[in-house]
């Protein structure tokens, strides 16, 4: 099965949060009500220098896939 990039995940126990998950590495998902990252990889030291642009990069662009499907709906 082909997973895409990104896919939005809501759960009743959360009512006011708002999931992506990341689906390709880093794995993630971020909450977008407070911006909280839980890890689904475990990096080292040499690892975090190298991907600290990359998740930047991943963070912003999961902010950009929430709003575009967001504009979706509102079409």
């Amino acid at each position: 099965m082909t997973l895409p990039k990104f896919i939005l995940g809501d759960n009743t126990a959360y009512p006011n949060a708002i999931f992506v998950i990341h689906t390709e590495f880093p794995r993630f998902i971020i909450n977008l009500e407070n911006d909280e990252v839980e890890w689904f990889e475990d990096f080292d030291a040499e690892d975090e220098k190298e991907l600290e642009h990359e998740t930047e990069n991943a963070i912003k662009d999961a902010t950009a896939f929430y709003d575009a499907e967001i504009a979706k709906y509102d079409e």
